[in-house]
């Protein structure tokens, strides 16, 4: 290097030290007034929650038996399996107090009224794997019984017609569909 590209170079090197040196209390002063109010603010969040009233207001958990819709406000459901992404297997149980049949078996939450009673999926397991494998019944409410009306392997069904003595169930499992006529 010549002698004056080593001048401007130590010239250079002192001004960025300098201001190394100068601006790194500053720096980190900054950092620790930072963690210094996070700090404060997290406890004093912490008394906050502390201090305040318990809220009955919430979300449902899981274990709590909630009115199913569509049921004509006779029956009650709590979560028995989440299947991830997928639909939620329940207990059922009647509003009214009877002891019914329908807490033996976890059903889908597809709850249909019609005439009769209660259209509903029964599962046969509750593994993700075995699933969709379950029963469409009927549940008569007054007589507090279940009977088999067909078998259904998707998820994707629908009561599409109710006649006089016949139900039409429409189904769609991805890649085909189809139609079910059941006598009651």
């Amino acid at each position: 290097m010549s002698k004056i590209q080593l001048f401007f170079h130590h010239v250079l090197r002192f001004i960025w030290n300098s201001i190394f040196v100068l601006s790194y209390p500053i720096l980190a002063s900054v950092g620790l007034l930072f963690i210094g109010l996070t700090f404060l603010f997290s406890k004093l969040s912490k008394l906050l929650i502390r201090t305040r009233p318990e809220s009955k207001n919430g979300m449902l958990v899981e274990t709590a038996w909630e009115t199913l819709p569509n049921s004509n406000d006779l029956l009650e459901a709590k979560v028995e399996k989440q299947i991830l992404f997928g639909p939620v297997g329940v207990r059922l149980r009647r509003k009214d107090g009877i002891p019914s049949v329908l807490s033996e078996y976890v059903f889908g939450k597809k709850v249909r009224l019609i005439e009769k009673g209660f259209i509903l999926e029964k599962w046969k397991a509750l593994e993700a794997t075995a699933l969709p494998d379950f029963d469409i019944c009927l549940y008569e409410p007054k007589l507090d019984s279940i009977r088999f009306l067909t078998q259904i392997s998707c998820f994707d069904w629908h009561l599409a017609e109710v006649k006089d003595k016949e139900l039409v169930f429409k189904w769609y499992d991805g890649t085909q569909g189809g139609e079910i006529l059941v006598q009651l």
